[in-house]
């Protein structure tokens, strides 16, 4: 499978919304509301790497929390200098490994790094510290981009085998499922689907994967929409208010409602993908309870889908839905 060219690296519906250089997504800020990551990058974006090393210190073995930091830090167009001068400092750190493991990663798909150098690195990263999914994280960015079926599957398996919930795994997976058979047009049992919907079914009862069916969903629009099958415009299509999309978004709703992670690091993520289908599908009372929540933490990915500045496809389904509230 040739996967569609995605619109940045981590196109998985995650933070991703900030560029490098201007544009308009440029106002959506990776780190969402995590205050200390947002000072490491600020530090690493000025040669300091001390900084992110404390971080990393003190998230230890949170890999929900890990994997968000070392991928966002990996951003930064320092964050390979400054992990090449940490390993210099500290020779063996598994902490700097992997900080240039997922940086190089970052850089392969626009030429920057060598997919091969990128994928050595994530392995030598994952030799440093058996127990951590955030080597095969960032090697999972860069197969559900570069790689191939089994390549990718094998990294996500690599995941899951050391945090079998993993937040950003399964949205990056399930980025990478919509895009098969996009010729096809509509598919109500697309694979993806089954994916989210048996995810979402074996993760624990709290699990914020309750909502990737409606990732799936909006991921699958994407791929529709950019082979001409769907309208460009999302709040135009019956992608949403089909028996199927509304039963997903009901779900996942109702699971927000009662089981709200908001110390999760990725947890704005899943409220923007729920505040989209909210408003794509015309129920404006509960998009607006998403965005008194959300704030201005707005995230790239879905408001981009398919081809549209994010920025302001959020603010105005924002306005529209607190216009009365």
């Amino acid at each position: 499978m040739s996967p569609l060219p995605p619109p940045s690296l981590d196109h998985d519906g995650s933070y991703s919304g900030d560029h490098d250089g201007p544009g308009p997504g440029r106002a959506f800020a990776a780190a969402l509301d995590d205050t200390e990551l947002a000072m490491a990058c600020a530090s690493l974006g000025q040669g300091r790497w001390q900084a992110v090393r404390s971080l990393l210190l003190r998230t230890g073995d949170d890999w929900e929390r890990r994997g968000h930091r070392v991928t966002v830090l990996a951003r930064d167009p320092h964050s390979a200098s400054g992990a090449r001068d940490w390993l210099r400092a500290d020779p063996g750190s598994a902490d700097a490994a992997v900080l240039l493991a997922v940086a190089l990663v970052r850089r392969a798909p626009r030429g920057g790094e060598r997919p091969d150098r990128a994928r050595d690195a994530c392995r030598a990263a994952a030799a440093l510290a058996p127990a951590d999914p955030t080597p095969w994280l960032g090697l999972l960015l860069l197969e559900r981009t570069l790689g191939g079926d089994q390549d990718t599957a094998e990294a996500f398996e690599e995941v899951r085998k050391r945090c079998p919930d993993h937040h950003h795994a399964h949205h990056l997976l399930v980025a990478r499922l919509a895009e098969r058979r996009a010729p096809a047009g509509p598919d109500a049992h697309h694979e993806v689907y089954d994916f989210a919907d048996g995810s979402a079914e074996r993760a624990p009862a709290d699990s914020p994967l309750a909502i990737l069916p409606v990732v799936a969903r909006a991921e699958r629009y994407r791929v529709l929409a950019a082979a001409g099958a769907e309208s460009a415009d999302p709040a135009a299509s019956e992608h949403w208010t089909g028996h199927r999309a509304r039963q997903a978004a009901r779900a996942a709703f109702d699971w927000w409602l009662e089981w709200e992670h908001d110390g999760h690091p990725r947890h704005l993520v899943d409220l923007n993908f729920l505040a989209h289908a909210k408003h794509c599908a015309g129920r404006t009372a509960e998009a607006a309870a998403l965005f008194r929540r959300i704030g201005e933490h707005g995230t790239r990915a879905p408001w981009a889908y398919p081809d549209r500045d994010p920025r302001a496809a959020f603010r105005a389904a924002r306005d529209h839905a607190l216009g009365g509230w």
